[in-house]
C-alpha cells in the first residue's frame, strides 16, 4: 500500500514537471530531485510493504514505511496548495493569458517562497530515508524477480467470473436449515406468521434465506414476493414503498396512487389495502432495531392467507420483539461444523485446481486457516475466493496466513450492507487519480477492468447487473469492509466518521460522513481533504454552506447525492482541483455562473435535481466528461442555456472530453449547434430532440464522427416529421444502444452492420416493410421493442435461425397487424413476450409453443375473442401457451401508457 501511494504521487508529479514548468518557477529542479528520489524508493518499497505487513523485521522497516508516508503527504498537500494559490492570485490579478503573464507573477508571488522552504525540506527527508533503505538490505530492482515472494504482485488472469459466486454447488451445510424454513413458509398457521433467522454476521443468515426465499417451492405458493435489505439506518416508508413496488413489479402492476406520499400513515394503509386479499411473503434482511416490528406490522395484515414474514437479524432482541403481536417461528443458525467448513474452503480455494481438494503439502496451514474463520461462512467464501488467485506454494499462503491478524468472526463491529452504483465509483476512482491510462483505451474501461478483478477475487460482491449482464451495482462483503476501514485507518488513507464516531484527529485526505451532523464538520476547516462523502444527513443549512467550500479548498470529490440540499454558493467556482462534484437527487435549483471556473472538472452529475438550466460558462470546461441532468418527473430534458435563456448555439465544440450529452434540445441551435456536435469525437452517450428534416444532414455528418458512440437516442419534433438517417455515411461501429423516436420513410441500411447492437427501441416510424429483416441477423441483439405505429404493416414473421440471443421483445400499439408468426428455432433465448393493444390480432400468435424459454407472457387491451380464446379451461389457443409461467392480460384506461384499470392473471407460478 505505501507503495501504491508512492506510486500514484510520482504520476501526479510527472505531468506536473512536464505541462507545468512555468507554474514551478525556480523549483523545477528541486522537484525533478524529489521524483528522482521517490522513484528510487519505489522498488525498496515493494519489499519493504511485505516484510512490515508480515512482521519479519525489528529493525525500524515500519517507521521507516511510516515516515515514507508522512512525507509523501507532504509533498502531495504542498504541490495542491501551491496550484491553488497560483490560480488565486492570477485570477484576482485579472491576467488575460495565463500562461503568458504567469512568469511576471511568480517573481513576486509569497506561495513560491513557501512551497520552495517546503521543497527543500521534503527532499532533504527523502533523500535521507533514501539512505535509510539501503542501510535495511532492501532490493533494488526494475523486475518483480529481485523482490521477496511476499512483495509479488500477482496478477489475475482468470475469466470465469459466474464461477465465483455462490450457487447451490458453493452453499454447503444448510441443507437442514433451508428444508425446515420451507415448511414453516408454505404449511402451517393460516395467521401471518414472523420467521427470525438469527445469527452473527457472516454466519450465512442471508445466503439461508436467499436460498429458501428464490426456491422455487416458496415462488409458487405466494402470490406476492418481496425482499428488502434493511440495515442499521433505514427509513419506514422507503422500506415500505420499495416492498410494495416489488409485489408489483412481479405482477407486472403499477403501484397503487399515492404510493410514493411522504405521509408515513397513508403509504401504510396503502400497503394493508394492497394486501388485503393477498398471500404474502417479505424478507427484511438485517434487521437491527427492536422497534422495527412495531412500525412494519402495520402495514402487513393478519388477513388469514397465511401470510409469512421472515427478518434476518444479529440480534435476539429483534426476534423477540416480534412475539407481541404475532406468531413467531426463531431459527438459529450455528457455525458451520468443521467437516462442512474444511468441505466450503476446499471448493472455494481449489475450484480450479487439484479437483477442489486440498494438496497435501497445503493440509496442515490451511486447516490453520479456517480454524481462524470459526465457521463463518462469508469468512471462508471470501478468504477462499482470495486464495483461489494465489500460487500453491506454502511460502505464499504462509504470508497470507501471517497477516491475517484480524480475528474473524469474534464479534466484529459490521458495517450495514451499502450497494453502490459502479458507473458512480469509477468515475470517483478517476477524479482521484486511482486509474492508471492504458493505450488505447478509455480511463472508464480500465476502472471497470479493476473492478472486475475485485469481483473475481470475491473481494467485492455483485449485487445487480444490466439486462445484458454488465455489473450495474455492487458492495463489500460485511467483513472485508471491516478489514478495509481498519486498513484504510492504519494507512491514513481515509477516515469515516458515523454516529458510533464523530471526532477525528490525525490526518487523512478522504472523508466519509454517515448520519453525523452537519456541526461536527465545523471542526474540519482549512483541513487538506480531497474527497468529502455525505450520507444520511438531516439537514446542511444555507449559512453552513456559505462557508463550507472555503473550509474545504482542496476537494477533489464531492458528492452531495441524496443530500438535504437546496444551494450552491458562488464560491463553488473556487474549487480548482475539483473533478467530481454530484448533485444527484437534491433540491438545487440553479448553478452559480462560478461552475465555469471549474478547470478541472470532470464529472458533472444533476440527475433528478431541480436544475434545468444551465449556465453558459459550461462551456469553459474543457476537462468534462461526464454530463448529467434531467428533471425528476423524467418529462423535461435539460438544455444548455446562456444568460438570458437562449440557447447555446456556439461554444460547445470547447467539450471535447465529454462522453455523455443526454438530452440536447435542438430548437434553437440548429444546424450550427449540430455542426459542433461532430466535434464531440469522445461521445460515447448522444440524445438529441426536435430534429427536424432542416437538420437532418448536418446531424447525419456529426454522427458520421463519433467512432466512439455506444448509445444514440433520436427524438423529432413531432410523430409526422419525416427523418431520414440514411445519409450517415460512417455508422459508429460501436453502438450498443439505439432509440428512435421519428417517423422514417424506410430503416436506414447500416442498422444491419452494427454487430455490438445489444437493445432497439423504434416508435413512429410508420414503417411498411417490416423491420425484423433487418434486425433478425444481429448476432448480440438482446432486447428489441417495436411500439406505437413503428409498424404499419399487416404481418411479422420470426423466421427460423433469427434473433439468436434475443430476450426481450415488446410489440406494442401495432394497430394494422393481423398476423404475427414464430418459426421454430426463431428467438430460442426469448424470455419476455408483450404484445398489444393489436385490435387486428384475432388469433394467438402460431408458433409461441415454441419459446420453451419464455418465461412471462402479456398482452394488453387485446379483442375480446383474442382473450376468449385463451381460457385455461376451455379456450381452443390456450395449448399455444401453456408451457408458460406467468401470463397476463392487461386492459388499458385512459391516455397514458401506464394506465391500467384491471389485470387478470391466466398463470402465476
Amino acid at each position: 500500500m505505501a507503495e501504491t501511494t508512492i506510486s500514484s504521487l510520482i504520476d501526479k508529479l510527472i505531468p506536473l514537471l512536464a505541462e507545468e514548468a512555468k507554474l514551478l518557477l525556480g523549483i523545477r529542479g528541486e522537484v525533478a530531485l524529489i521524483e528522482k528520489e521517490l522513484k528510487s524508493l519505489q522498488f525498496f518499497l515493494k519489499d519493504a510493504d511485505a516484510r512490515a505487513a508480515a512482521e519479519e523485521d525489528t529493525s525500524g522497516v515500519k517507521t521507516w514505511v511510516e515516515e515514507l508516508k508522512e512525507v509523501a503527504f507532504r509533498i502531495d498537500v504542498a504541490i495542491d496548495e501551491y496550484l491553488l494559490h497560483v490560480v488565486q492570485h492570477c485570477r484576482h490579478g485579472g491576467f488575460i493569458s495565463f500562461l503568458q503573464k504567469i512568469t511576471h507573477l511568480l517573481k513576486s508571488l509569497k506561495p513560491r517562497h513557501k512551497i520552495a522552504t517546503e521543497i527543500q525540506e521534503i527532499k532533504a527527508s527523502v533523500q535521507e530515508i533514501n539512505e535509510r533503505s539501503k542501510r535495511y538490505g532492501f532490493f533494488q530492482s526494475t523486475d518483480h524477480q529481485g523482490l521477496s515472494s511476499a512483495a509479488r504482485n500477482i496478477t489475475w488472469h482468470d475469466p470465469r467470473m459466474a464461477s465465483l459466486f455462490l450457487d447451490d454447488t458453493d452453499v454447503v451445510g444448510i441443507e437442514t436449515s433451508r428444508d425446515e424454513l420451507l415448511g414453516t413458509l408454505v404449511s402451517g398457521s393460516s395467521h401471518r406468521t414472523v420467521i427470525s433467522v438469527v445469527g452473527m454476521g457472516g454466519q450465512g443468515k442471508t445466503t439461508l434465506a436467499k436460498k429458501v426465499y428464490d426456491h422455487q417451492t416458496v415462488k409458487g405458493h405466494f402470490d406476492c414476493h418481496s425482499w428488502i435489505p434493511v440495515s442499521q439506518s433505514y427509513n419506514v416508508e422507503d422500506l415500505l414503498r420499495s416492498m410494495i413496488k416489488q409485489f408489483c413489479k412481479a405482477r407486472k402492476e403499477f403501484p397503487p396512487e399515492e404510493i410514493d406520499s411522504t405521509d408515513k400513515m397513508l403509504v401504510i394503509n396503502k400497503a394493508r389495502e394492497y394486501l388485503r386479499e393477498k398471500r404474502y411473503v417479505v424478507v427484511f434482511d438485517d434487521v437491527w432495531e427492536i422497534d422495527f416490528w412495531g412500525v412494519i406490522e402495520h402495514a402487513l395484515p393478519d388477513n388469514d392467507k397465511g401470510g409469512r414474514v421472515m427478518i434476518t437479524t444479529r440480534k435476539w432482541e429483534v426476534a423477540n420483539f416480534c412475539k407481541k403481536s404475532s406468531l413467531v417461528h426463531v431459527h438459529e443458525l450455528q457455525p458451520l461444523p468443521p467437516n462442512d467448513a474444511w468441505e466450503l474452503f476446499c471448493k472455494r480455494a481449489f475450484q480450479f485446481d487439484y479437483g477442489g481438494h486440498c494438496p497435501l503439502e497445503l493440509e496442515k496451514l490451511s486447516h490453520y486457516i479456517v480454524e481462524k474463520c470459526q465457521g463463518l461462512p462469508l469468512a471462508i467464501v471470501a478468504i477462499g475466493g482470495l486464495l483461489s488467485t494465489k500460487d500453491k506454494t506454502i511460502l505464499e499462503w504462509q504470508n497470507l496466513y501471517d497477516n491475517l491478524g484480524f480475528e474473524l468472526g469474534r464479534n466484529p463491529h459490521l458495517a450495514e450492507d451499502y450497494s453502490i452504483n459502479c458507473t458512480r465509483l469509477i468515475r470517483q476512482w478517476i477524479a482521484e487519480g486511482f486509474v492508471k491510462e492504458i493505450k488505447n483505451k478509455m480511463l472508464e474501461e480500465v476502472a471497470r477492468e479493476y473492478l472486475i478483478k475485485l469481483i473475481h477475487r470475491s473481494l467485492v460482491q455483485v449485487s445487480e447487473v444490466n439486462f445484458d449482464g454488465e455489473v450495474r451495482r455492487c458492495q463489500l462483503h460485511d467483513l472485508f469492509r471491516e478489514i478495509v476501514l481498519q486498513k484504510m485507518e492504519d494507512l491514513s488513507f481515509c477516515h469515516v466518521l458515523s454516529r458510533e464516531e464523530s471526532s477525528f484527529e490525525g490526518r487523512t485526505r478522504r472523508l466519509s460522513i454517515d448520519g453525523v451532523s452537519y456541526n461536527e464538520l465545523k471542526g474540519f476547516e482549512d483541513t487538506h481533504i480531497h474527497s468529502l462523502l455525505l450520507f444520511n444527513l438531516d439537514e446542511l443549512p444555507k449559512s453552513f454552506m456559505n462557508t463550507f467550500f472555503a473550509n474545504f479548498k482542496l476537494l477533489k470529490v464531492m458528492d452531495f447525492e441524496d443530500a438535504p440540499l437546496d444551494h450552491i454558493p458562488e464560491d463553488v467556482g473556487s474549487l480548482f482541483h475539483l473533478r467530481y462534484l454530484s448533485l444527484r437527487n437534491t433540491k438545487i435549483k440553479m448553478l452559480p455562473k462560478s461552475i465555469g471556473k471549474l478547470q478541472n472538472l470532470e464529472t458533472l452529475d444533476l440527475k433528478q435535481s431541480l436544475v434545468s438550466d444551465i449556465p453558459v460558462e459550461i462551456k469553459k470546461l474543457h476537462k468534462l466528461r461526464h454530463l448529467m441532468a434531467y428533471y425528476r418527473d423524467y418529462k423535461i430534458e435539460f438544455s444548455l442555456v446562456g444568460e438570458k435563456g437562449v440557447k447555446i448555439q456556439k461554444g460547445i465544440e470547447c467539450l471535447k472530453y465529454l462522453q455523455k450529452l443526454y438530452h440536447v434540445e435542438l430548437n434553437h441551435g440548429g444546424v450550427d449547434l449540430i455542426k459542433e456536435l461532430g466535434k464531440l469525437r469522445q461521445l460515447r452517450k448522444l440524445g438529441v430532440k426536435n430534429l427536424t428534416k432542416e437538420t437532418m444532414r448536418a446531424f447525419c455528418a456529426s454522427i458520421g464522427k463519433m467512432n466512439h458512440l455506444e448509445s444514440l437516442d433520436v427524438t423529432s419534433i413531432s410523430e409526422d416529421e419525416i427523418i431520414d438517417l440514411q445519409s450517415i455515411s460512417s455508422p459508429p461501429q460501436c453502438l450498443q444502444r439505439l432509440y428512435l423516436q421519428c417517423c422514417l420513410e424506410k430503416l436506414p441500411e447500416w442498422i444491419p452492420q452494427l454487430q455490438h447492437l445489444v437493445r432497439i427501441k423504434i416508435y413512429w416510424s410508420k414503417l411498411s416493410d417490416d423491420p425484423l429483416k433487418a434486425f433478425q441477423n444481429l448476432p448480440n441483439l438482446l432486447e428489441l421493442t417495436i411500439s406505437n405505429q413503428a409498424y404499419i404493416g399487416e404481418q411479422l414473421h420470426f423466421q427460423k435461425g433469427g434473433f439468436p440471443k434475443l430476450k426481450i421483445l415488446t410489440l406494442r400499439e401495432l394497430n394494422g397487424l393481423y398476423s404475427l408468426m414464430i418459426d421454430e428455432g426463431a428467438s430460442p433465448l426469448l424470455e419476455s413476450l408483450d404484445i398489444g393493444p393489436s385490435p387486428q390480432l384475432k388469433e394467438v400468435p402460431s408458433g409461441i409453443q415454441h419459446l420453451r424459454n419464455l418465461k412471462d407472457l402479456t398482452f394488453v387491451d387485446m379483442p375480446k375473442e383474442f382473450e376468449e380464446s385463451l381460457d385455461p379451461k376451455q379456450g381452443p389457443c390456450f395449448w399455444i401457451v401453456e408451457h408458460v409461467p406467468e401470463i397476463f392480460l392487461d386492459h388499458k384506461i385512459g391516455t397514458g401508457y401506464y394506465d391500467y384499470e384491471w389485470r387478470r392473471i391466466l398463470r402465476s407460478k
